[in-house]
């Protein structure tokens, strides 16, 4: 089990990188991860939902994803409060302090989901959430020691140098944290170092010294990372613009962002920049396509947009002659209004929508989560996605659908000059085909972007990477 001494220190990607080593050397490689707090989701082959980075870590075992990789995620839909998805379905809706009282009845859930997880692995390799020394956290613990105590699974606790005192936060935690559970650390990472390695072996020592914990490695900045989906929402703050294309394609960053690796793919293009808006920032007037991700609570974001005045600069933006298209959520937001009878995001309500498309959105029913194939229905391509959504969007304009779905089914709408646009679809961009097309047709500058081997070779290339710095016998020796 890989635990870090806080939140970002890169564990989903020192995973998925030791995955794809030891799947590369010929083992059987499961990951798994008690318990994540995530908005960025994916779908998976037995009909639920898990973490992006449990999604990219089976793709890195070459296997297809599970619900039981991830048997309990929580999906913030507020500052205090998450939904509450178990083995890939939603349970409930639970405050912070509440959730702390579910505790005890999801171990099973995970207990349940590990089993299943190893019974026909050669390896696990389990990620723990947030940092090992949340101690007023410990009681009733399902994602860091109190899983590893209970499954009786060695810990390698992962540092960021990056973030400065990497020393503090490992010897930190040894101090803190119970002797029982120090007492399953096999060894110590330190992610992150750029410079000259040499200068930080008497750290290495000094942390060895002082917690008694071998080292198992010192590794280095691993540049090509960004291209591969992340899980945390805190990128976001750090990948403000991507690209320098001539094609500017601008995001506002909402609230309560999700599945926000829709955008990947664009900023990987080469004639594309891509922007996302912060707090406080206008949508400029050189923006070429404004997209309107999707959202984990769309009628709180909705409000948000307003409140920093972008919805009169969407407005501005399209009398100029720009284009926009929401995503899920974002989908939503454009239409007339969007009801919520039954309280699935909040009180019940109907709030008026931007009313850039002539259609209605009642949120409620089951969640759809499916993949899905087709064809863009103005365009000749093909496009693959999946669905993730709560709620049935009708009205005018999904008589010009975005998409034409395998089985016959419409989704999406486009209004009738083309201008504004919104599919249910997520990872779209993803597809080759539909994403140059796409591209093309808005006049941007398209390439010969293979994304999905892209992120291949970028799996590939970070197990490399750790293999040079990480010594695999000996942290595989370590595993029982």
């Amino acid at each position: 089990m890989v635990q870090g001494t806080g939140s970002d220190v890169g564990k989903s990607l020192i995973v998925a990188g030791l995955i794809r080593a030891y799947a590369n050397r010929g083992l059987v490689v499961r990951p798994f991860k008690p318990q994540n707090m995530s908005n960025n989701a994916a779908v998976t082959v037995d009909g639920g939902e898990i973490g992006r980075a449990q999604a990219l870590q089976a793709r890195a075992a070459r296997v297809a994803p599970s619900v039981h990789m991830n048997p309990v995620l929580l999906k913030p839909q507020s500052d205090v409060g998450a939904q509450v998805v178990v083995q890939g379905r939603v349970r409930g809706n639970a405050k912070a302090r509440a959730f702390q009282d579910w505790k005890p009845g999801l171990e099973a859930a995970v207990q349940d989901s590990f089993e299943r997880m190893r019974t026909d692995a050669d390896l696990v390799i389990v990620e723990g959430a947030g940092s090992a020394a949340e101690v007023n956290l410990r009681a009733g613990d399902i994602a860091n020691m109190g899983f590893a105590r209970k499954a009786g699974v060695p810990v390698v606790l992962l540092g960021d140098i990056d973030r400065g005192g990497v020393i503090a936060q490992v010897v930190g935690t040894k101090a803190v944290i119970d002797p029982a559970d120090a007492a399953l650390v096999v060894g110590f990472l330190v992610n992150k170092f750029r410079g000259d390695a040499s200068l930080f072996d008497a750290g290495m020592r000094t942390i060895e010294e002082m917690t008694g914990w071998p080292a198992l490695g010192l590794v280095p900045w691993f540049r090509a990372a960004a291209r591969l989906p992340a899980e945390d929402a805190v990128v976001l703050e750090k990948r403000r613009v991507a690209g320098e294309g001539g094609f500017t394609i601008v995001v506002p960053r909402l609230p309560h962002i999700s599945n926000f690796d829709d955008l990947d793919p664009l900023a990987a293009e080469p004639g594309v920049r891509l922007v996302l808006l912060g707090d406080g920032e206008p949508i400029p007037a050189t923006a070429d396509l404004v997209i309107l991700p999707g959202s984990k609570a769309t009628i709180a974001d909705l409000a948000a947009l307003r409140a920093e005045g972008w919805d009169i600069d969407i407005a501005a933006h399209i009398r100029r002659g720009g284009r926009v298209l929401g995503l899920c959520g974002g989908y939503q937001m454009l239409g007339r209004t969007i009801a919520d009878p039954d309280g699935v995001e909040g009180p019940p309500s109907v709030v008026a929508g931007l009313g850039l498309l002539d259609v209605e959105t009642v949120l409620g029913g089951d969640k759809c989560l499916e993949a899905v194939t087709g064809r863009l229905a103005r365009l000749d391509a093909t496009v693959a996605g999946y669905e993730m959504h709560v709620g049935r969007t009708t009205g005018a304009d999904c008589a010009g659908p975005f998409a034409i779905l395998a089985d016959g089914r419409p989704d999406g709408a486009i209004r009738a000059d083309g201008r504004v646009a919104g599919t249910y679809l997520h990872g779209l961009f993803a597809d080759d085909h539909a994403r140059t097309a796409l591209l093309a047709d808005l006049g941007a500058t398209t390439s010969d972007l293979a994304y999905e081997q892209e992120v291949e070779a970028t799996l590939d290339a970070l197990a490399v990477h750790l293999a040079a710095h990480i010594d695999l016998d000996r942290l595989i020796a370590l595993a029982r």
